[in-house]
């Protein structure tokens, strides 16, 4: 607080009132960020489940397809077993 006297002595209220303003100024825009920051991190939560939901998926498909043309003697798709070959399956279970 002293050091507010200070400066409001030595360069007049002015100079205060923006010293104060920018203070405030920082303070809102440290609010805002950290809202958006906060909105962005949610954000990638939920693309990241997506995604490993769509992994899933094509890989119950690729398992479906196997069946189904074992089961009705039909050739496998290679192509798109050679797709996803090597990829890590993204189900949890």
């Amino acid at each position: 607080m002293k050091l507010f006297f200070q400066i409001l002595a030595e360069f007049g209220l002015p100079v205060a009132a923006a010293l104060i303003m920018g203070f405030f100024i920082y303070l809102i825009i440290k609010y805002i960020l950290e809202s958006v920051v906060g909105q962005v991190k949610t954000m990638h939560a939920i693309i990241t489940m997506l995604d490993n939901r769509v992994k899933t998926m094509n890989h119950d498909m690729i398992k479906l397809d196997l069946l189904i043309s074992h089961s009705l003697n039909l050739k496998p798709d290679e192509d798109r077993i050679s797709r996803a070959d090597g990829k890590n399956d993204a189900r949890r279970d």
